[in-house]
């Protein structure tokens, strides 16, 4: 039986998630892609973005007004028809994005402006301050607007809604997913 919105996965099926891809949520033309650091194996297991209970995603995209509820990540695909995107840095699901090297991070850029630029996004937003700067090699960037661009779209970055992130609370997360938001109007 395959993991589900209503059954977990078993441990078996965390481990065989290791190395797994997720498909991107793309499309041309959006508003906004957030580019997560990597796949956790919760995600890799069921095949959907943000997929771990205790994630902060969903609820910070809600609060923050870019859905009028709280989506599942079982939807993730219907985003589009809002005018947002989903990829990753780093396509391979790990347990943490600690198992990620620095080459992998540093091979991300290139391969996401391969990626989105022809799409057009509107703004391009990272996930994650600390993978950012790795990744970007911007080891002094702050969240918010980034000097970097994706062809045409321009960088942000906000916080990892991880929940193992304890820095960041679901209302800050909230109100730097609305910075982005607001950007767009």
């Amino acid at each position: 039986m395959e993991p589900s919105e209503d059954r977990a996965p078993s441990r078996a099926e965390l481990d065989a998630a290791r190395g797994r891809t997720i498909p991107d949520v793309l499309a041309p033309n959006l508003d906004v892609v957030f580019v997560g650091i990597n796949p956790g194996l919760w995600s890799g297991a069921v095949g959907h973005h943000f997929a771990r209970p205790g994630n902060r995603f969903w609820k910070a995209l809600h609060r923050s007004g870019f859905t009028d509820r709280i989506v599942s990540p079982f939807e993730d695909a219907g985003l589009l028809r809002s005018g947002i995107g989903l990829t990753n840095l780093v396509a391979r699901a790990t347990a943490t994005a600690a198992e990620l090297s620095k080459e992998e991070l540093r091979a991300a850029p290139s391969l996401l402006d391969r990626k989105l630029a022809p799409l057009r996004p509107r703004i391009v937003a990272m996930l994650g301050i600390g993978a950012y700067r790795t990744a970007f090699a911007r080891p002094e960037a702050s969240l918010g607007p980034q000097d970097r661009w994706i062809g045409e779209a321009p960088m942000w970055v906000v916080p990892n809604p991880s929940g193992l992130n304890a820095h960041h609370q679901i209302d800050d997360l909230a109100a730097r997913f609305a910075e982005v938001r607001s950007a767009l109007a």
